[in-house]
């Protein structure tokens, strides 16, 4: 089991996506990076970023950020690490939890509407790492 939200994690991740020829498919159009902020709720003490580089299909960083402002990504996925835990455990829908405001994403919603089938690609990657939720 891997730690989230954690350094480590994030880097299972991007092995996880570029073994993925699924997602390599589905993002071939993709580019743009991303931060994926996970905030506190009362299981973690801190806000935690993560870092991944998408590139037409392929992951090329990931890490886990000190700083928020010590890179300016094209997207930024923020959220309670609650939700978090829904949408990677599939007892949320990614989709609905932007929608509903779960999730609050920005950047270019045109480039994400676009690229649906990626986004979905990119969450079930999230479902195959053996994670471990702070409690």
């Amino acid at each position: 089991m891997i730690r989230f939200p954690t350094d480590e994690w994030i880097k299972a991740m991007m092995e996880d996506l570029n073994q993925s020829q699924s997602y390599k498919e589905a993002a071939k159009n993709w580019e743009g990076d991303f931060y994926f902020i996970i905030e506190p709720d009362g299981t973690n003490a801190e806000t935690a970023v993560l870092y991944m580089d998408l590139w037409h299909g392929e992951c090329r960083k990931a890490f886990k950020v000190d700083k928020v402002d010590e890179i300016k990504p094209a997207f930024q996925l923020r959220g309670p690490i609650t939700t978090w835990k829904k949408v990677m455990t599939k007892q949320l829908d990614p989709m609905q939890a932007m929608m509903t405001g779960q999730l609050k994403l920005t950047g270019n919603m045109a480039m994400v509407m676009k690229n649906v089938r990626a986004a979905k690609e990119l969450v079930e990657s999230c479902t195959r790492i053996p994670t471990e939720f702070p409690v």
